[in-house]
């Protein structure tokens, strides 16, 4: 497993849809690149619907509950939207976030 973040970004401007497919494994550091992302997706167009794709990534729990917070409440974290835009996000995730302890056993 690679600690590597790779991210594919589709965008629909006519439909006002982007999406954000991320693999590799995502943490509750990594995260913040992904939030970069959806906030230059977002910025593209006006009432952009976002969906976050990880089905294909390795989350870490802690990262999967941040963006479904941001996802519940229609904002990124303030460190990296302060001006608070408002987000239509959907999160694509599986059924069972990787534990940091399985990760680490899978690296060995």
């Amino acid at each position: 497993m690679t600690d590597k973040l790779r991210v594919l970004v589709r965008v629909d401007l006519d439909c006002a849809k982007a999406q954000v497919a991320a693999q590799g494994h995502v943490t509750s550091h990594s995260v913040h690149g992904l939030y970069d992302v959806m906030k230059r997706a977002n910025s593209l167009t006006a009432d952009m619907t976002l969906e976050i794709d990880v089905t294909r990534a390795h989350i870490e729990p802690d990262a999967l509950e941040e963006l479904r917070a941001c996802s519940r409440s229609h904002h990124l974290p303030a460190r990296v939207d302060p001006f608070q835009a408002d987000y239509r996000l959907s999160i694509l995730a599986p059924d069972n976030p990787t534990p940091l302890a399985v990760m680490a056993a899978q690296a060995a």
